[in-house]
């Protein structure tokens, strides 16, 4: 990861605003933290944006996956209850459906033998912190309409 520091005087915020949203447009953010800074010299913002470089892969995995066509009838089943339920948690967070979890996640999860918070856990590109705000409530729901079925 790759880190980037943009210094914003107070006064001359709309003057930096087209330079930092054309960063922001061609990094994969992972994090920004912001920070009022006064001195003798006036008053500043100080943001510190933690990015990666998108990669050609990256770029080229923004197609769209028909999942129906690539995944098992068994298999779509349970990805379709899930993309369900993720939006029922997207709707409840206010927060874009692929936030809570993306499609492809969705589908990988739903390959599993066992949907487990461990399996959850070791996924690649899904942290602690998404697990528990939305991986626990994933199964939760998937675990109760089972139980239903």
């Amino acid at each position: 990861m790759q880190l980037q520091f943009f210094t914003i005087p107070i006064q001359g915020v709309s003057d930096y605003n087209e330079a930092l949203n054309q960063f922001l447009g061609s990094k994969k953010v992972v994090q920004i933290e912001k920070q009022l800074l006064s001195s003798d010299g006036g008053s500043f913002w100080c943001v510190c944006i933690t990015y990666i470089e998108p990669s050609v892969v990256d770029r080229a995995s923004k197609e769209k996956v028909d999942y129906m066509k690539t995944l098992s009838p068994e298999v779509f089943s349970v990805f379709s209850i899930l993309r369900k339920i993720r939006k029922e948690i997207a709707e409840k967070e206010n927060v874009s459906a692929f936030v809570v979890f993306t499609d492809s996640e969705l589908a990988t999860m739903a390959a599993m033998e066992e949907l487990t918070i461990e399996h959850i856990k070791n996924m690649s590109g899904i942290g602690r912190s998404k697990v528990d705000k939305y991986g626990i409530p994933l199964l939760r729901a998937y675990k109760k309409q089972q139980d239903e079925a």
